[in-house]
């Protein structure tokens, strides 16, 4: 780390010579400080994928301005949690499967990486069908043409891409989301409302409110997101010859646990900010207008077309592939970590092919599989349907098991988690027990 304040030290002192070189950054602040932004703004922005969108929009057309309190609620809970799953990762050099298959019983690990696996997959196949009906709705065509097009270009750049550049080509897609700020222009937005619903909690005390609260908290805190940011802290800090695990090398300790927290906190930000976005839009526009009856995202974004025009309803649908094409190869490359991971297998999006044959093979299986389930007739809504369920009932285990871990001083040393963050990761965990609680009550009470 002593090298950072050399050149610094050297700018001051040699005004002639390195002035002239550094005023020309002055107006890049902003590209600096997103190329310093990584693993959690991508997790972030990946949350709200097509599936998520569709939940979004369904809450807002549903429940109007009402339900946006939950973006405030789930906020400071995904955050923590997300930062908990960084700091395993930055800490031990291993992801969450990783750490698992050295602490923990086999039967634990496989259980949790069957699900994930199906899980994703199933999540894979539903964002890819929306995508194609996205684009369809937008130029024609065959949507079946379209999923397979989206598919074989997100796992291929994943595969075949330098690592730095595809991290690059994430990062930059996560700007596509804010076509959904930009479709708030188009909707004639009762800003008193959206401030009091995103303010105040207006409960609604019936199974479908509470059903919508499930879909939102599953579609906001998600076990994949879990598993990428924690691998990807960790490949990070493979690719960088000047680091090593936190637990092997604590000097930096500090700086990088500073890093990862305004990297999650901007991350998740951004992604509630969209999902806000998304629901007022939704709000101010199909419930508005008596349109309750929104099932996907697609589906939203042709509904906007009559009430908000037809540019509202291209810049929804260009978000929707966009988001796509940013949340499947984290899908994707989630399942593989943690597969890959779990077997001890050379894993990173950042080896060739050939160095990480099997690792690449899980991430192109689980891919394949998602767009092979789209020419079967499987209806997208119950593969969302029940991918939210897997998800949820996923999501317990997981985050008691990743707080235990947190805390453990044979994972972490002299880093276990404690104070406010722990006490957050464990309000995190409690309120998704509760929502699986709540789904299963309503299930069989």
């Amino acid at each position: 780390m002593a090298h950072h304040p050399k050149p610094e030290h050297i700018a001051h002192k040699q005004h002639g010579g390195e002035e002239p070189a550094q005023k020309p950054r002055e107006p890049r602040s902003f590209r600096a400080t997103f190329k310093s932004l990584g693993p959690g703004l991508i997790t972030g922005a990946s949350d709200d994928d097509p599936s998520g969108i569709g939940t979004y929009s369904q809450a807002g057309a549903q429940l109007g301005y009402g339900i946006g309190w939950t973006m405030l609620l789930t906020f400071p809970l995904m955050a923590a949690i997300q930062e908990i799953s960084a700091r395993v990762g930055r800490v031990t050099g291993h992801g969450i499967s990783g750490n698992v298959s050295r602490h923990y019983p086999a039967w634990l690990l496989n259980f949790v990486v069957t699900l994930l696996f199906v899980a994703n997959t199933i999540n894979i196949g539903a964002d890819l069908g929306a995508m194609a009906d996205a684009t369809k709705l937008l130029v024609g065509g065959h949507a079946i043409v379209y999923v397979v097009l989206y598919g074989v270009v997100s796992v291929a750049a994943q595969i075949f891409l330098d690592y730095k550049r595809y991290v690059a080509v994430l990062k930059w897609l996560t700007l596509s989301l804010f076509a959904y700020v930009a479709a708030l222009a188009f909707a004639h937005v009762s800003w008193k409302e959206a401030l009091s619903g995103a303010l105040l909690p207006q409960i609604g005390w019936n199974a479908n409110y509470f059903t919508t609260i499930v879909a939102i908290l599953g579609t906001t805190i998600s076990p994949y997101l879990f598993f990428w940011q924690a691998s990807q802290e960790a490949e990070d800090q493979r690719v960088d010859a000047t680091k090593r695990p936190l637990i092997e090398k604590h000097y930096g300790a500090r700086q990088e646990f500073s890093r990862i927290r305004a990297d999650t906190v901007v991350g998740m930000a951004f992604s509630n900010l969209i999902a806000l976005s998304i629901i007022v839009t939704a709000a101010a526009t199909l419930h508005a207008s008596g349109r309750t009856d929104i099932e996907s995202s697609a589906q939203a974004a042709e509904a906007l077309r009559p009430i908000a025009g037809s540019l509202a309803e291209w810049i929804f649908a260009l978000g929707i592939v966009g988001t796509g094409l940013l949340a499947i190869p984290v899908l994707a490359g989630a399942t593989a970590y943690a597969v890959g991971e779990g077997r001890r297998w050379p894993v990173g999006l950042a080896r060739k092919p050939k160095e990480a044959a099997a690792f690449y093979a899980v991430l192109a299986l689980s891919g394949g599989v998602g767009i092979a389930l789209n020419f079967t007739p499987i209806n997208p809504i119950s593969a969302l349907y029940w991918s939210a369920v897997i998800n949820g009932v996923l999501a317990v285990p997981v985050m008691v098991l990743l707080m235990l871990m947190a805390r453990h001083r044979n994972v972490m040393g002299h880093f276990a988690i404690g104070g406010p963050l722990l006490w957050l990761g464990w309000l995190s965990t409690a309120a998704m027990t509760a929502s699986v609680a709540a789904m299963a009550v309503g299930w069989f009470g």
